[in-house]
């Protein structure tokens, strides 16, 4: 898996791309969390539960359904989102999403259960080229420079640039209007 700190690098270049007008502070929050929850999921190594369990780590919470349920629940909370429905749904469902594809963009691991409940399989994309993270206490290791320095080629610039032109095009309309 990518480090915490790069999953939020969706959302962060969707929301100040679009701008506040579009992401507000609150359905931004919403989104890095989204993004973030996923890997809640390795909690169950304290209690037993097998990592390729659907319920280990990697499996339904790493889901496209999974990324659904918690748009559905944006889209309930809208209004305290400071959002419309479709807005609070499609973000957080995309920055739920995110989490696991680019998992599935790593090195290491065993996929993840992308289409959970409908298929257990676990997925990778054909391109691994993000170096898998350590979980635990391996994290802080120097071996995390090169997971970081990976991360950065491989998420947060293709993140700023993303938000650059999100940013360009929203500025450009927002001038003509």
């Amino acid at each position: 898996m990518p480090t915490i700190i790069s999953h939020i690098a969706v959302p962060l270049a969707l929301g100040f791309g679009l701008g506040k007008r579009k992401i507000s502070e609150h359905l931004l929050c919403a989104g890095v969390l989204a993004s973030v929850l996923p890997d809640a999921d390795v909690i169950g190594f304290k209690f037993d539960v097998q990592y390729a369990s659907q319920f280990g780590h990697r499996g339904f919470s790493h889901s496209l359904c999974f990324a659904i349920v918690l748009g559905l629940i944006a889209a309930i909370m809208h209004r305290k989102l400071d959002s419309s429905r479709m807005a609070a749904f499609l973000f957080v469902s995309l920055c739920a999403a995110s989490h696991g594809l680019l998992d599935a963009l790593t090195d290491g691991g065993l996929g993840i259960a992308l289409f959970w409940p409908f298929d257990n399989t676990r997925y990778f994309f054909p391109w691994n080229g993000i170096e898998v993270s350590a979980i635990g206490r391996g994290f802080f290791s120097m071996r995390s420079l090169s997971v970081l320095a990976s991360e950065f080629r491989w998420i947060w610039c293709p993140a700023i640039l993303l938000c650059s032109i999100l940013y360009f095009f929203n500025r450009e309309r927002k001038t003509a209007a």
